[in-house]
């Protein structure tokens, strides 16, 4: 289906007012929310036509600005080395609690939203993957989908680099869907193995897709992109989410 153009809310966080963008279906009625995380370089051209393509399937995604508080309104970082650079010391000079915190802002606006049937769903890409495994902690997240999830392996997010992710995914309720790239130096084989290893052993629900594709293999700009295994995993994601969240 068609969308609606582009519109933001300004959220009330622990850290200050966060930039979240919306992508609204078009049609009548009432949807379920879907929190799309981005990477290191927040709303990208690139994220923002995967929150389109989620949205005309019949969801309102809300994009936060993972870095509000050190970032202005709306504020994309280039892919190149400077926007890398800014993009990887931020990840880390963020507290961890604040991202917590940006997620549970999300989850509580599309309870208040009048387009939004209030049934939530999250999804992230690199450091958006962590985060969407963060946010699917939340009981009222019923389904996510991570795409290469950085870090979580390394429990160095947020400042400090000491998360505690590995040990609250038992808090996880949420029908997971896990895709990683087996050619990606960031999440190596122990490392994708220490985390299904550790949700299993919590009894998750969660699939898992290990394909051949290198780090940012989903982004459609950029000489890692394989459009082919892109469109079928985001037609896999699509059908996730329909599935726990319609």
């Amino acid at each position: 289906m068609r969308i609606q153009p582009l519109s933001h809310v300004d959220l009330p966080t622990a850290s200050g007012p966060m930039r979240t963008h919306l992508f609204r279906p078009q049609r009548e009625g009432r949807f379920p929310g879907v929190i799309l995380f981005a990477e290191i370089y927040q709303m990208t051209e690139p994220i923002a036509r995967t929150a389109a393509m989620i949205a005309g399937h019949g969801f309102l995604v809300a994009v936060p600005d993972v870095y509000h508080e050190f970032a202005e309104p709306g504020e994309a970082f280039a892919y190149d080395p400077v926007g890398t650079e800014r993009g990887n010391d931020l990840k880390t000079t963020k507290e961890l609690a604040h991202y917590d915190a940006d997620a549970r802002a999300v989850i509580d606006f599309f309870k208040e939203d009048p387009g939004c049937t209030g049934r939530t769903g999250a999804v992230g890409i690199c450091l958006g993957g962590h985060l969407a495994f963060r946010a699917a902690m939340n009981p009222e997240v019923e389904a996510a989908v991570c795409f290469y999830a950085t870090d979580i392996h390394k429990g160095s997010l947020g400042k400090g680099m000491a998360d505690n992710t590995l040990a609250r995914i038992s808090e996880i309720k949420a029908e997971m869907m896990m895709i990683w790239g087996r050619q990606d130096p960031h999440i190596p084989m122990e490392g994708r193995r220490l985390i299904y290893d550790t949700m299993t052993a919590a009894e998750t629900s969660f699939s898992w897709h290990e394909v051949n594709g290198e780090h940012a293999f989903m982004r459609d700009i950029g000489p890692r992109y394989d459009p082919a295994l892109a469109q079928t995993l985001n037609g896999m994601m699509c059908e996730h989410f329909s599935t726990w969240l319609k």
